[in-house]
């Protein structure tokens, strides 16, 4: 994920090769003729590239109220591979099953995290629309899925994925900021890990995707849940075109980048399959994850757009995740990106993108909240074996009481209770949006009732959590029904003869221990039950097994023929009953 301030040394020259544009329904490409022309071609379109700051030294505001600061302020280094997709569907006539083509394959670790990061998105921000074939795009174009699928059974690289060094030469200048825990370095910071992040943004967008308790950008999980997280930052929907576009330019602000992301994105999108992990394919041109990188990305950087084969898919890094602006020197991201994307393909107005001009789609990147306020109702309740309707929303702010964007919030079922998230997680981590709100995913409130506690923390422990206090209730039943079907009859004087079972049900399942209220229609005269001195009693209440049923006691016809009601009622159910009194 990197973002670029400098402008391309070589527009002129490698604006239109090896491009790949979609208009109108039809692919064109035009290739480079031969692989030295392009090597020098890709080189030149990547060097003057850097997140953060131009070649010519610190940029000045530019009348608009922007200005390019030094610090990097997005995902990654600005390297990526530029190999595009084959013209032809991932299913061309005659396949037997969808994405057969070599370069629809997707390793297996790969394909499983990307879908489980969207998975996980629908629900922590359902408005963001995330669709996994974007953050498989985005991990193809920036390491070739992790060189093809190179990692461990827990999804971690086998051997470190590195970008250029982010000295000035080349690229931006960037210091190390992270005392080379995830780089190696400790003077300049590079780009880490299958999806290309750099240390300094790591360490505020990082993620912990496969739960084990540590936030590692060299693995696939926790690298592909913090881009989507970072993708959908700023209440993007990408669902649609525009936010779509800026959010793949918030990652690379590069106008190639995102035609070339892009490209990928549609291409997954017509149909993938599952490879064994080390079998994908990797990409020729140069980038980290390439085919040529083997030292943990020394290779040359560039923008390689390899044979024109499409059957590769570089990994040029996208901008990383960078260390955000100082608090008060980021404007929020507004619509549009610096290439005005919105033409169905990412843009093409005769430059790369790179043109210095922050003006659509900074990297979003919180400041230090200094406070943490609940802005929905401290308590909420919900039925047992039911979701709460309810949903906890608390809102970072800052001194100056401003929404904080991109703060890590953690929702926390606390206390002994049956309570929790999705797939019985009692944690859940949700970043904050544009506005500094986070609300809690969807909670389940569990089969037993009782009462519990809902904490909300902000990462580090600094600031005071907002607690909601929960409540799970007993289901009250909606339905009551007979067991039996025989006729409640008998004569004056005696016992009516059938037994009265009732059934208490929720949604059609039984309610244990639900309380009935048994009374006669006619309270003066008429049936009626009996107390332990035998004397009439008209009215009754009972509780039901832990099967929902009751038995009533045996019903006294009275002394007067005719027809008679018994009312029984619990929750919002009722049910009537006829008597007949026979004489």
């Amino acid at each position: 994920m990197a973002r670029y301030r400098g402008r391309h040394a070589a527009t002129g020259q490698g604006s239109t090769a090896g491009r790949h544009r979609i208009s109108g329904g039809t692919r064109l490409r035009r290739g480079l003729g031969g692989t030295a022309v392009a090597a020098v071609v890709m080189a030149a379109l990547t060097a003057s590239q850097a997140p953060g700051v131009g070649l010519g030294g610190p940029q000045r505001d530019d009348g608009n109220g922007r200005t390019d600061a030094v610090e990097d302020r997005t995902p990654g280094d600005g390297s990526y591979h530029t190999e595009l997709p084959p013209l032809e569907s991932p299913n061309p006539p005659g396949d037997e099953a969808p994405g057969g083509g070599t370069e629809s394959g997707i390793p297996a670790s790969l394909l499983a995290a990307y879908k489980k990061a969207a998975a996980s998105l629908s629900s922590s921000s359902p408005g963001c629309g995330l669709r996994w074939e974007l953050l498989a795009a985005i991990g193809k174009v920036e390491s070739g899925h992790a060189r093809g699928g190179a990692v461990d059974k827990d999804g971690t690289t086998r051997q470190p994925i590195l970008g250029p060094v982010l000295n000035g030469q080349g690229f931006a200048s960037i210091k190390d900021t992270d005392g080379g825990e995830w780089d190696g370095d400790s003077t300049y910071d590079r780009a880490v890990g299958p999806m290309q992040f750099i240390p300094s943004t790591w360490s505020r967008w990082g993620a912990d995707g496969n739960g084990d308790g540590r936030k590692d950008p060299n693995n696939i999980h926790d690298a592909a849940l913090a881009a989507g997280q970072y993708l959908c930052a700023g209440g993007r929907d990408l669902a649609v075109k525009a936010d779509l576009d800026r959010a793949v330019l918030s990652y690379n602000n590069s106008a190639e980048y995102l035609r070339t992301v892009l490209a990928w994105f549609e291409y997954y999108r017509k149909g993938t399959h599952e490879v064994p992990d080390g079998e994908g394919v990797l990409p020729t041109s140069p980038g980290a994850g390439g085919a040529g990188d083997s030292s943990g990305g020394t290779a040359s950087p560039g923008r390689g757009h390899g044979s024109g084969d499409g059957g590769s898919g570089g990994s040029h890094k996208p901008d990383k995740p960078g260390k955000p602006d100082k608090p008060g020197s980021e404007k929020p991201d507004k619509p549009g990106g610096p290439e005005k994307p919105g033409d169905g393909n990412g843009g093409d107005d005769g430059n790369d993108g790179d043109n210095g001009d922050d003006g659509g789609s900074p990297s979003p990147g919180p400041t230090a909240p200094a406070g943490l306020e609940a802005v929905s109702p401290g308590s909420f309740t919900a039925v047992a074996g039911e979701d709460f309707t309810e949903r906890p929303r608390v809102r970072a702010e800052d001194a100056q009481g401003k929404g904080v964007e991109g703060v890590e919030i953690t929702f926390e079922v606390t206390g002994r209770t049956g309570a929790s998230f999705d797939k019985g997680a009692k944690k859940f981590p949700v970043r904050t949006d544009a506005k500094g709100l986070a609300t809690a995913p969807v909670l389940h409130a569990g089969a037993e009732p009782g009462d519990f506690v809902l904490r909300a923390t902000v990462q580090g422990g600094k600031l005071k959590p907002v607690e909601f206090r929960a409540s799970v209730t007993a289901p009250q039943p909606d339905g009551l029904a007979r067991t039996g079907e025989a006729a409640l009859e008998g004569a004056a004087g005696e016992d009516i003869a059938a037994p009265v079972e009732v059934r208490a049900t929720h949604k059609g399942e039984p309610v244990p221990g639900a309380v009935v209220k048994a009374a006669m229609a006619d309270q003066g005269k008429g049936p009626y039950f009996t107390d332990e001195d035998g004397k009439p009693l008209r009215t009754l209440q009972l509780t039901a097994d832990d099967k929902g049923v009751l038995k009533l006691p045996p019903i006294h016809a009275g002394d007067e023929a005719g027809t008679w009601t018994l009312i029984l009622r619990t929750g919002s159910a009722e049910l009537k009953l006829e008597l007949t009194v026979k004489g």
